[in-house]
């Protein structure tokens, strides 16, 4: 119920009752258009001030208008002119304490009409478009008021200024609350005793906080809440002057009888009781908002109040912790840990993480024993934020009460360092460091309560993600390269900070994180959604740490590659180092800023990029033992070390620290590891084709011909079922997988296509001496290897290609159709696109290692007469010459001005092949024959011998 004011004179209930119509349109404009533009035009100001009811007391009065300083400042910083409290509050915080002081001098001339303006000023700032009238402010009941509003509420739409969307609004809300706390300030040395003003508010906040409309339920709560807050400021201040006055009081107590004045004293002594006398005044109105707002919206349904109690109530326990710190209280925060929304969730969390901090936990030792399991179980949470908070409140907890947390329940804290949402595991990585750090100087005690954490573990091995973890707080640590590499060289292990071979395999494992952290930087793969951008602070520092780490390693790494040479999850961790300081300095380079001076040059010498190649070579590339004794995690846990280290390596290849035929021992293997390994090595080589076209399909190229050579060189010594070397088949498969790596876009590979085929001719070919040679060239099965990429050639490429293939065969090579030819014939028919070649893959895919007999030379089918699908010499020629033009382009550097594909003039007989259609006889005679072929003359494809 609001208290009952005195009776206004009849002109002012004339005039309210004349405000109640007009300035419904006034605050409606104001509520619908304020955040689309805030400036009025200069007839809409006047209409509004003259419909106003400010304006007319102004009109009316002389000079004791509410709101005349606040116009005059608003006026003077050049906004627009205000004519109510809602308007001057939303302006901003400029005119906040003019316009208080303003309507402080109103209410001491006339109370009852600026207290008017006051409850309008709530009630619009609830989005009612109404007006409190006279006859509303007299009544008795507090329901007419309530009920009066509703009716003038826009209930439909929903929304009101404390829940609008932009910047205006956000700012209101800020300026709305600021507006309680100045107006409580202002007036704690005046009104806010008179029994009046403070009682009337409490009494209308308390009555609408309890409305079914969610506009007022929610306005009146936040005001009534930001109100008590304003009041414990309030009672701060008196207990103060109450401690003064009474240590003055003792002072002049404590004089001598004859020097002491009794008129002071007694002074003293009232002035003393006075204080008291209001301290407990605001404290029963505090308790009065208390009761009658909080206790009945704390548990409110709407999230957005119970939030706000909470984020209030633990304001007020640390500013007046004398009444309010005390289990009494605490237990409402604790209660609401377990709401069900995470933002009441959050305002708890961060409450309890102020009251801790604040050296006060000693008044709170029995809400955390009742409510620990509750604030560990919230560093689970769902949503990222509380969680976040909730270790940071553990980690303030663990920091004021030590025996609060058990060593178990660290343990379960820490094991978040390996957690899937990076600030989640920073902040653990945080606690974890700050635990490890207390009363640790050495670099190697830190470093053995990390191997102690890492040793206990008994879930996670992943020593990369706990440094990430650690990044952010144990920066100094980790990139305190000389402390870290110290422990490992043999000068410095004396006999008490000897490390275990243990302890060394995880201060090498730390160290090249910490490489590979400083190199990269976040996010880690299943950290992060995207790749992280960096500012330029950031990328300095990178470069800095890059140059740092570079400069100490190039002069300790020997040395330490010496000492650990022997011990193999060791070695390959040096290796893993080494390649992660390779690949940061390539990035120091790639980032150096040229005004900064010139960077520290190092390119891999020859010996070294052999060594790492044998390295991968001999610890990736091997079968794993079948040990019946080995479990299927320490299989899983060895197939994962070869990962790493093949992923190293090819970090190198596609970072441009080595070249790019390096990579092609990885290429022979793509087939016969593909369930290991397949994933790393296309990955690889699409890389290295973005980076250089041209020279990635060289290398696969070389790699397709070194293995073609040495299966030929261990044929010829009679090795036809060594273990070390791939099948003929197996190569013919490498080739198809290479293939299908060019995808679908051929216009894009057709350079690269190209010069497979072009370098695979004249591979075959080398040597080969037209009209005089009657036996088929030495490596002439290399064709079928090479038709693998017909398929993804242009049609005028094909054509260009066959072109470049007559010159190096001859018309006549191309017409024989012995056995010992069949590569060529199936080679041809690929790039022609015509069934010729159907026989001669009947022979290819037996890898027969017989030689070809004379009879069946001479029942060898021929071939029906094919004139390059229809083109003329002529047509050949121009169609070689546009596509030699358009390689020479892109490279022409190379072939320093030498055409892709050389060619000669062809006449018109010779661009046809003389060949005989087949007979019905011959057809049968080829079929039969290629049936006993296949019949009695197949043989081991893995032992074929390709001499043809």
């Amino acid at each position: 119920m609001i208290a009952e004011p005195t009776l206004l004179s009849r002109s002012v209930q004339k005039e309210n009752s004349v405000v109640d119509v007009s300035s419904c349109a006034s605050v409606h404009h104001v509520s619908s258009e304020r955040n689309e533009n805030r400036q009025k035009t200069v007839r809409g100001k006047r209409k509004a001030r003259e419909c106003s009811e400010n304006a007319k007391r102004k009109h009316s009065k002389s000079s004791n208008g509410s709101l005349g300083r606040a116009e005059n400042e608003q006026l003077k910083n050049g906004d627009v002119e205000a004519v109510t409290l809602f308007e001057v509050v939303s302006m901003g915080r400029n005119a906040m304490q003019a316009v208080v002081d303003d309507w402080i001098d109103a209410y001491t001339g006339d109370r009852d009409s600026a207290l008017l303006d006051l409850i309008s000023f709530f009630i619009q700032c609830s989005g009612c478009k109404g007006m409190v009238t006279a006859e509303m402010f007299q009544s008795k009941k507090g329901t007419d008021v309530m009920s009066k509003m509703v009716e003038d509420l826009d209930e439909d739409s929903g929304e009101y200024p404390l829940i609008m969307s932009g910047l205006y609004w956000k700012r209101f809300r800020s300026h709305f609350c600021e507006f309680v706390s100045v107006l409580v300030a202002q007036c704690q040395n005046c009104v806010i005793f008179d029994g009046y003003l403070l009682n009337t508010l409490i009494s209308l906040l308390t009555e609408l906080s309890d409305s079914r409309v969610r506009a007022f339920r929610h306005t009146c709560t936040l005001a009534a809440v930001k109100l008590l807050s304003a009041l414990v400021n309030v009672a701060l201040n008196l207990s103060v002057s109450v401690d003064n006055s009474q240590r003055l009081y003792e002072v002049e107590l404590a004089k001598m009888a004859s020097k002491r004045a009794s008129p002071r004293l007694d002074r003293i002594q009232r002035k003393i009781s006075e204080l008291q006398d209001r301290k407990c005044e605001i404290e029963n109105m505090m308790d009065a908002i208390f009761k009658g707002v909080f206790l009945k919206r704390y548990r409110d349904v709407i999230p957005e109040i119970r939030a706000i109690c909470m984020e209030e109530l633990t304001v007020w326990m640390k500013l007046y912790s004398s009444v309010f710190l005390n289990d009494s209280y605490l237990k409402y925060v604790g209660w609401m840990m377990h709401d069900k929304q995470p933002d009441v969730r959050l305002k708890c969390v961060l409450g309890l993480q102020a009251l801790y901090q604040d050296q006060s936990s000693s008044k709170m030792d029995l809400f955390t024993i009742r409510f620990k399991e509750r604030m560990i179980s919230m560093t689970l949470d769902k949503d990222h934020e509380v969680a976040i908070q909730a270790m940071r409140l553990l980690m303030v907890i663990s920091q004021s009460c030590e025996d609060v947390l058990s060593p178990d329940d660290h343990k379960n804290v820490f094991q978040f360092v390996y957690c899937s949402h990076r600030p989640l595991a920073t902040t653990a990585g945080e606690f974890l460091y700050n635990r490890s750090e207390r009363h640790r100087e050495l670099v190697l005690a830190r470093v053995r309560a990390l191997i102690h954490f890492h040793t206990e573990n008994e879930l996670h091995q992943h020593v990369l993600y706990l440094v990430d973890s650690l990044w952010d707080s144990a920066g100094a640590l980790l990139k305190d390269w000389t402390g870290l590499t110290s422990l490992l060289l043999p000068h410095t292990s004396c006999q008490e900070q000897a490390l275990s071979s243990a302890e060394e395999a995880f201060v090498i494992e730390l160290i090249l994180a910490s490489v590979r952290q400083a190199a990269e930087g976040p996010p880690l793969s299943g950290r992060g959604a995207g790749k992280k951008v960096i500012n330029t602070k950031e990328k300095k520092l990178q470069i800095d740490d890059c140059t740092k780490l570079t400069e100490h390693f190039i002069k300790v790494l020997p040395e330490l590659l010496s000492k650990v040479k022997e011990k193999s999850l060791i070695y390959c961790a040096a290796f893993m180092c080494l390649s992660d300081v390779l690949i940061a300095h390539n990035y120091q380079l790639q980032m150096w800023d040229s005004s900064a001076g010139t960077p520290l040059l190092y390119t891999p010498d020859p010996k070294l990029q052999k060594a790492l190649l044998s390295f991968v070579v001999e610890h990736v590339f091997t079968s794993p033992e079948q040990d019946t004794h080995s479990s299927k995690d320490g299989r899983l846990e060895d197939l994962h070390r070869r990962r790493n280290l093949l992923a190293a390596y090819c970090k190198l290849i596609v970072h441009s620290v080595l070249e790019m035929s390096m990579a092609t021992e990885l290429f022979k293997q793509y087939v016969k590891f593909y369930n290991d390994f397949g994933d790393i090595i296309k990955e690889t080589l699409n890389r290295t084709r973005q980076m250089d076209k041209m020279e990635s399909a060289r290398t696969l190229v070389q790699c397709l011909q070194q293995l073609y050579l040495r299966l030929k060189q261990e044929q010829d010594r009679g090795n036809t079922c060594s273990s070390r070397v791939q099948t003929y088949s197996s190569i013919k498969e490498l080739a198809r997988r290479f293939s299908l790596t060019f995808g679908w876009d051929q216009i894009k590979s057709r350079e690269s296509l190209a010069m497979i085929h072009r370098d695979g001719i004249e591979f075959v070919f080398k040597g080969f001496v037209q009209q005089s040679e009657k036996h088929s060239p030495p490596y002439i099965s290399y064709l079928t290897i090479l038709s693998e990429f017909s398929s993804k050639l242009l049609k005028p490429d094909k054509k260009t290609i066959y072109s470049y293939l007559q010159k190096f065969a001859g018309e006549q090579v191309i017409n024989n159709r012995e056995e010992s030819w069949m590569p060529l014939i199936y080679y041809r028919a690929s790039l022609m696109g015509t069934a010729e070649g159907e026989d001669a893959i009947s022979f290819i895919s037996s890898d027969t290692n017989k030689q070809p007999s004379l009879s069946n030379r001479s029942r060898s089918p021929s071939v029906r007469q094919v004139n390059s699908e229809g083109m003329n010499s002529q047509q050949i020629t121009s169609e070689v010459q546009v596509f030699n033009n358009a390689i020479y382009k892109r490279v022409g550097d190379k072939y320093h001005g030498q055409e892709l594909f050389q060619h000669q003039d062809f006449s018109s007989e010779d661009s046809k092949v003389q060949q005989a259609p087949l007979s019905r006889e011959q057809l049968s005679s080829s079929l039969v024959s290629d049936k006993v072929l296949r019949s009695s003359d197949e043989v081991d494809v893995d032992t074929v011998d390709i001499d043809g």
